[in-house]
């Protein structure tokens, strides 16, 4: 590739690419990251040098992908390996919400609740594929390398039916503001939970520290903000490897306990809890699928960002896992410790070294697990702030300041409810619904309007209703039992050795 005396990249017959062109003028409009700049300029291996300017290749990304995107592959030292993204993808997953499975089965019933997890599963995933679908689609028509969620809602928008273009800003208003209140949310109840387990591993090895569920809190925050300060995610996956072994002993050790002198079906707990906290097991059901918000970070950090999708990508083999794990955790521990089950598993274990030690595998697990999550968090926060100063050294202190800060609220948050299970049933039905359920859709349908076909609007609209019901109910019933919680003293569950 050659340069002309304006500094516009040229190959080696002269002319100049359309792609060159296109990004030159949309870094002018503020539509493209320094970082993505350098992405789009490469040769024609780079992730968008298949589009071109013209409008009828426009018209085609409309209804296809290009024929060699599978063949695509990010040259970048920080880009992520299949293995990688499939570690960080089961680490987005696979957090507090697995634990308290059992206890979301209390609210439906043994033999509901163990339907529930799959068909919830089947919905999150193929939301999580349309998604997908819908980024790389409206990538095409922006000329952009990559989007996150809040981006793809608000392109969809604005590159979509004329009556909607005006909501394109709002729609990424409300999106972001989902997305900022699930990831924290999801670190506020890691922040709870680490606290709760250590304490009550502690006091049953060494017969008491003195120390309060606050205080491990207080105490757990310097190491947290250190992993917090790691700047990229390629970094982090040693750390969500180690977090992944941890979980996976805590895990099984679990299931030996569970599966321990098992009681009979029949004579122990219902298979259907009745209708009233219906609502509190969605909640609880659709936080633990809490990795919508990573699939599109985690798919513009792959070097084969193709990988991710298919049959047996990435995200498949993934979520399959995921799936199976839930509907066990929760079936199991239901079946075992019955209305006395508690909003982590792990604090119905007995007083012996070996359960013990799960809460300290499990907590050091979800202490490792926390970046990953408030990652996404960082990347919508951070870079609007970094653009307001100019030199390195100063855009260094805000990013690290705005990393500080974000850490504290979680934590004060924490403090403020220490109880996992309202926690995880009150930001599942929030937050996790309507970005899990209901946006996935109507993205889908905003997208291909008006191509957009009557199976795909009928789907569509049978999943956002899903997702509506389950935020509406879901939301009344966690506030509710959030306020019961505070009238009946509001205070940390007592330790039992």
């Amino acid at each position: 590739m050659k340069t002309d005396e304006n500094s516009q990249p040229r190959y080696s017959n002269g002319q100049l690419p359309t792609i060159s062109a296109a990004v030159h003028k949309q870094e002018e409009n503020g539509m493209v990251r320094k970082d993505d700049k350098a992405e789009l300029l490469k040769e024609p291996h780079g992730a968008l040098t298949h589009y071109e300017s013209t409008d009828s290749s426009l018209n085609k990304s409309r209804s296809a992908s290009s024929s060699n995107e599978s063949l695509i592959v990010r040259e970048d030292d920080f880009a992520t390996t299949d293995t990688e993204t499939l570690i960080h993808l089961l680490k987005g997953n696979i957090g507090t919400g697995i634990l308290a499975m059992p206890e979301a089965f209390k609210n439906a019933g043994l033999w509901v609740g163990f339907a529930g997890i799959p068909l919830m599963g089947v919905i999150c995933i193929h939301c999580m594929h349309i998604l997908l679908k819908c980024s790389h689609t409206i990538c095409k028509r922006a000329k952009v390398s990559s989007l996150s969620y809040e981006k793809t809602a608000e392109y969809a928008f604005k590159y979509g039916p004329e009556n909607l273009q005006a909501y394109s800003n709002l729609v990424k208003y409300i999106i972001t503001t989902f997305l900022i209140i699930t990831q924290m949310g999801f670190c506020c109840v890691y922040f709870v939970f680490v606290a709760q387990n250590l304490e009550q591993a502690i006091e049953c090895l060494v017969g008491g520290s003195g120390i309060s569920s606050l205080g491990y809190m207080a105490i757990l925050i310097a190491p947290v903000l250190l992993t917090c300060y790691i700047p990229e995610l390629k970094y982090l996956a040693p750390i969500s490897l180690i977090a992944a072994l941890l979980q996976a002993f805590g895990l099984i050790i679990c299931f030996y306990y569970m599966l321990k002198d098992l009681p009979h079906i029949e004579q122990e707990v219902p298979a259907w809890a009745g209708v009233e906290k219906l609502p509190l097991y969605f909640g609880s059901a659709i936080y633990a699928f809490e990795g919508i918000g990573l699939v599109l970070p985690l798919e513009n950090k792959m070097k084969n960002p193709a990988s991710l999708r298919g049959i047996r990508g990435v995200l498949n083999t993934g979520m399959t896992i995921v799936v199976c794990l839930y509907a066990g955790i929760g079936f199991f521990g239901y079946l075992k410790y019955g209305d006395s089950v508690q909003g982590s598993i792990t604090l119905n274990l007995p007083n012996e070294p070996l359960a013990q030690s799960v809460k300290i595998l499990m907590s050091l697990a979800i202490f490792l697990s926390y970046p990953l999550q408030i990652y996404v968090v960082f990347e919508i926060c951070l870079p609007s702030l970094r653009e307001k100063v100019e030199t390195y050294r100063n855009q260094v202190i805000v990013e690290y300041v705005g990393r500080t800060i974000l850490v504290l609220i979680t934590f004060g948050l924490a403090a403020a409810i220490p109880s996992i299970g309202l926690f995880i049933s009150l930001i599942g039905a929030v937050s996790s619904s309507a970005l899990a359920l209901i946006v996935p859709p109507i993205i889908e349908i905003v997208t291909f309007y008006p191509d957009t076909s009557k199976l795909t609007l009928v789907k569509g609209s049978c999943i956002c209703i899903f997702g509506i019901i389950g935020f509406l109910t879901g939301t009344f019933s966690s506030v509710e039992a959030i306020v019961e919680f505070f009238r009946n003293g509001g205070s940390s569950p007592e330790v039992h050795c």
